[in-house]
């Protein structure tokens, strides 16, 4: 891979401010108001969650435009009021509400994630998701993460591709298959790729429904999928221009 190539590719993870890195990679002493300043100067993007759960008020989004250099780039998570309550109908004003509120990161915003919850499936979507993609805003770039597997069909890509959404790289291989290389529906259906390294999501929560780990360290290793994925990448690079990969706690049991 060139260094014209390289310099496409932007990593992170999939938000910032957890606990369990405080005093691992956080400083123990460094106040959370500034956690985000010290994670942009070891990383150039950052995939924020917290957007999933409640869109930011102005004055936050203002902060995160403000604490981060330049050049980092973010990309946000839909609100699940959209997603998972609204799953994609009725929902027009809340999401130019939300899009009206992150625009405000200027070019720093540069995909907006768009999480299905994997209870949606073609049969109870499609037609909501084509009324949906028809309202998305040209000026923004969104990306699609479909997490039921009906929707890995043709005319779905098709679909994405008319309306240059990007289709979402997702990694959920099992734990007890970690040492395989993942093998995933990977269509390319935009100028940009999206890679989510997610991990196990058994490995989240016990029996009694309380966290199983703390995320301070690595866990477990995952280096053929590592290497898997780098391969992928390095196939395709060529022909987008950028290239935005996350990785979240649960993939190795520590994120940064």
């Amino acid at each position: 891979m060139n260094l014209f190539d390289q310099q496409k590719i932007r990593i992170g993870s999939c938000a910032w401010s957890l606990d369990d890195w405080r005093g691992v990679f956080y400083p123990l002493d460094l106040p959370e108001s500034h956690w985000l300043e010290f994670y942009a100067g070891h990383f150039p993007a950052v995939e924020v969650d917290s957007t999933f759960h409640a869109a930011p008020t102005e004055a936050t989004v203002c902060r995160w435009a403000e604490t981060t250099p330049a050049s980092f780039r973010f990309t946000c998570k839909l609100p699940r009021q959209i997603t998972h309550v609204c799953r994609l109908r009725d929902c027009a004003a809340e999401l130019m509400s939300f899009l009206r509120g992150i625009e405000l990161l200027g070019p720093k915003l540069q995909v907006i994630l768009v999480q299905l919850p994997p209870s949606l499936t073609p049969t109870d979507g499609k037609h909501a998701l084509r009324k949906f993609l028809v309202q998305l805003p040209r000026d923004f770039r969104f990306a699609i993460e479909f997490r039921h597997a009906g929707w890995h069909r043709p005319q779905f890509i098709r679909l994405v591709e008319k309306y240059r959404i990007c289709w979402v790289w997702a990694d959920t291989t099992p734990l007890n298959e970690r040492n395989l290389a993942p093998f995933e529906f990977l269509p390319c259906t935009t100028d940009f790729l999206y890679l989510r390294l997610l991990g196990d999501y058994t490995t989240k929560y016990g029996v009694d429904g309380g966290h199983m780990h703390r995320y301070e360290k690595l866990l477990w290793k995952r280096e053929a999928a590592l290497e898997s994925w780098s391969l992928k990448i390095q196939r395709h690079v060529a022909d987008v221009r950028s290239v935005w990969a996350f990785a979240g706690n649960h993939f190795e049991g520590f994120a940064p």
